[in-house]
């Protein structure tokens, strides 16, 4: 097999596509994005969103500079696109989410929109006596205060990583499902103990969850749109 393409059958279940009509497909470069979240670009223009009927047309629309992720333009075709990312094509802007289906999907985001994105902070670290938070989709940004913490929700303005707003992850807090058997939900946080979670979903069902899973999105509704 060719070690820059993936078998269809063995591909995420997270991938909306096809499995038995072509053997190959491409795999995404290694980025900010585990393979379970994230696509190669070529896959979601072409398979996903139907923008793009072959590969050639996607290096087209590259090479002409119609497409850019998070704020800037990308020229490579397997860039590994993933969870809350956003698209932009010359009048139209998107963002990756996970459907209910449990399965990575777009939804359609005003040009302003494009540029937020909710970023779950996975670590600290110190640079030079100042704290650097790291962020789920590889980015680390430096700050001065110490109130982030691991677990948190940042929402960032592109392509500056301007911090524009910071939820905490406690209880009342929003969170949407980025794994787990209940991926694609989202609910109220209820209670939080050590590495789980208590939320209550929009059936105010109390469910179970890993905090590993959880990534806060909100207060009473979502940051940016993810439906």
């Amino acid at each position: 097999m060719p070690k820059d393409h993936l078998r269809r059958l063995n591909t995420p279940k997270s991938w909306p596509i096809k499995r038995k009509n072509i053997k190959y497909i491409k795999r995404p470069n290694p980025g900010a994005h585990p393979i379970k979240l994230g696509i190669p670009l070529t896959v979601l223009l072409r398979d996903l969103m139907g923008i793009a009927k072959t590969f050639k047309e996607v290096r087209r629309m590259l090479h002409n500079k119609e497409v850019f992720v998070d704020e800037r333009r990308v020229k490579e075709p397997k860039f590994n696109v993933g969870l809350f990312d956003t698209i932009t094509l010359l009048k139209d802007s998107y963002r990756v989410i996970v459907a209910q289906n449990k399965r990575l999907a777009v939804t359609t985001i005003t040009k302003d929109e494009a540029k937020l994105k909710p970023c779950k902070i996975i670590g600290k670290t110190k640079v030079k006596g100042k704290a650097q938070i790291n962020l789920y989709d590889a980015r680390n940004i430096l700050v001065d205060k110490e109130e982030y913490k691991v677990g948190d929700t940042i929402l960032i303005e592109l392509p500056s990583q301007k911090i524009k707003d910071h939820i905490k992850l406690e209880k009342g807090a929003l969170i949407f499902l980025i794994g787990g058997k209940h991926m694609g939900d989202m609910g109220h946080i209820e209670g939080i103990f050590n590495n789980r979670i208590i939320y209550k979903n929009k059936e105010s069902e109390k469910i179970e969850t890993l905090n590993k899973y959880a990534f806060v999105i909100g207060k009473e509704k979502p940051l940016v749109k993810i439906e």
